[in-house]
């Protein structure tokens, strides 16, 4: 069943009909179109017919799991927002993994209202390219946020749209020193000391991607990250 609106059609594919439920509803009073679906592989047809503008998967599905679905949508080259549900925090390092390209996570139980603050969060970020007409550079990389572009040594980089804010951000101010709980107000657009972890996931995402230019996003211990060469 879907339900259309004018701020896009977010796709939420989650076997448990009491959360499914209680997610289209609160994503309904923000203004989106909700489309619900229960298993894996019904999930991946809905993403590939419907191409929504934000995807909920929960990791526990019947037939293909959450991180298979997205999986498969990063290797037809969809790179949709993906937030990811699940019942375990000891996932999170695999839910974000490198091969799988997610953008966020909420651990069950969650609030709603929190998960709808992310998938605005998301959005948003997607939408606003900020400061488009600046190029930044260091050492051989170089990204261009109107482009939405990164290349190291002119060779160009997949990155996903968290992936490419967080790195945009840090190049924003090279050398300046940026806190966790700082990233993840200004990269996701929330705050909390707890979510703090995917700040680190992230990172090492954008490290790997980095290749043998990893070392121009470095770790200051105690305190966060800076892009320094």
């Amino acid at each position: 069943m879907t339900e259309t609106s004018g701020r896009g059609l977010v796709l939420v594919v989650e076997d448990e009909r009491p959360i499914a439920d209680l997610v289209r509803l609160y994503l309904s009073r923000e203004g989106f179109g909700v489309h619900v679906e229960r298993d894996g592989q019904g999930g991946l047809a809905a993403a590939r017919r419907l191409r929504p503008v934000a995807c909920i998967l929960d990791i526990a599905l019947p037939g293909l799991d959450g991180t298979e679905i997205c999986r498969r949508l990063r290797a037809d080259g969809d790179w949709t927002p993906v937030i990811f549900l699940t019942a375990r925090d000891d996932e999170v390092d695999r839910i974000l993994g490198l091969e799988l390209g997610g953008d966020d996570y909420v651990t069950k139980p969650f609030s709603p209202r929190e998960l709808v603050t992310r998938v605005k969060a998301l959005l948003r970020r997607a939408a606003v390219a900020g400061d488009a007409d600046r190029v930044r550079s260091l050492g051989p990389l170089t990204l261009d946020p109107g482009r939405r572009s990164v290349t190291v040594d002119g060779a160009a980089l997949t990155l996903t749209a968290t992936e490419f804010d967080l790195l945009a951000h840090l190049l924003g101010r090279p050398g300046r020193v940026f806190t966790r709980e700082e990233l993840l107000a200004a990269v996701w657009g929330y705050a909390s000391h707890a979510g703090t972890r995917t700040v680190d996931v992230h990172v090492a995402q954008v490290r790997a991607k980095l290749g043998s230019s990893a070392a121009l996003i470095r770790t200051v211990r105690g305190v966060g990250y800076t892009a320094d060469a």
